[in-house]
């Protein structure tokens, strides 16, 4: 089920296909990426060719795309963002981008942040000199609320002043404007959209759900970080990818799309009702010492898609947090291999 050994290599299941159709996904392999890559090639996707490029890192894993690696219009390419030779060839065969790929974890960024400017800014400028090369439209890049930093109150609009506090939420906030600039610049047909957080099957336990789930499934502790009354807006990753597809097939070149999920909670409330989904009391929260520089609370207004586009959060947020626990519950083969070597 983790097995992270490359399906097979890019190219020739595309070929015969019009270019134009066919969207190259990078960070395909992850959590979002690939969500968006199975509801691409499901009943109700758009029906054309799909290549994820992803360099497998721990974050990313095989076992995600397992019910699409036998599709015929889908292709993977084992590789870096950051590397250019591979990029170019691969964008040359591809009219459309959808960039998922990035460095994601702030607590990893705070612990050392080369590798979050080297991927999420150097990657990004990379593709983006390969889509001007070889005329791509559109390029999707996904980014995060993170950008806009803390917000004491109100929610965030696209027209919102960008304050990231993290290394990581600082390199989205570059890649963000570097791909801005390219549309402005060279007129590229750049749309950017900005989530709030997500939750879902296949999330890394390295994340706030997974992990306490993880720890609560195997009798242990959840770590709440100082008082827990951060605040966090949830979006389930199938609302995230119907969004991405509007913005994708409908949005405007050049313009930010802010996708929101509309439930708004501390951790410590989120963290109760985890609790009470695995029949567990507050007896296990352990309070720890707060993350540096720990963002208070993040929110963004998602009027503009659901104007322009028609986009509404169609999942309720309790039952899909119940149908989350349950399939970690049912799944530990898949997210047991992922947690970190105990002592």
């Amino acid at each position: 089920m983790t097995d992270n050994a490359p399906a097979h290599a890019a190219g020739p299941r595309t070929a015969g296909t019009d270019r134009a159709s066919r969207i190259l996904v990078t960070g395909g392999a992850g959590f979002i990426g690939s969500a968006h890559v199975r509801a691409l090639l499901g009943p109700d996707g758009p029906g054309g060719a799909v290549t994820v490029l992803d360099s497998l890192t721990y974050a990313g894993s095989l076992a995600r795309l397992a019910e699409v690696r036998d599709d015929p219009r889908f292709t993977f390419a084992h590789g870096s963002v950051c590397d250019a030779e591979l990029v170019d060839a691969l964008v040359a065969d591809h009219g459309q981008i959808v960039h998922f790929a990035a460095e994601s974890h702030v607590d990893r960024s705070i612990a050392g942040g080369a590798d979050f400017t080297r991927t999420n800014v150097l990657g990004t400028q990379t593709l983006l000199d390969a889509a001007l090369r070889h005329g791509v439209s559109p390029f999707l890049h996904v980014s995060t609320d993170e950008v806009y930093g803390s917000l004491p109150h109100g929610a965030a609009t696209e027209e919102s002043p960008l304050a990231p506090n993290s290394p990581y939420a600082a390199s989205k906030a570059a890649s963000d404007l570097i791909a801005l600039a390219h549309h402005r610049t060279h007129g590229l047909d750049v749309r950017v959209t900005r989530c709030s957080n997500n939750f879902g099957a296949h999330q890394h336990p390295e994340k706030l759900i997974p992990r306490f789930l993880a720890a609560l499934l195997d009798g242990d502790s959840v770590p709440l970080y100082g008082d827990g009354l951060q605040i966090r807006d949830w979006l389930h990753t199938d609302d995230h990818v119907r969004g991405l597809e509007l913005v994708r097939t409908g949005g405007r070149p050049g313009e930010v799309y802010n996708i929101g999920g509309g439930t708004s909670l501390t951790n410590l409330e989120l963290t109760h009702r985890l609790l009470a989904l695995c029949g567990a009391d507050s007896g296990r929260i352990a309070h720890v010492t707060d993350r540096k520089g720990h963002d208070r609370r993040y929110a963004v207004d998602h009027t503009k898609i659901s104007t322009e586009l028609g986009y509404r959060p169609r999942t309720d947020f309790d039952e899909a947090l119940a149908r989350t626990v349950h399939w970690y519950r049912e799944n530990r083969a898949w997210w047991e291999p992922l947690l970190p070597a105990r002592c």
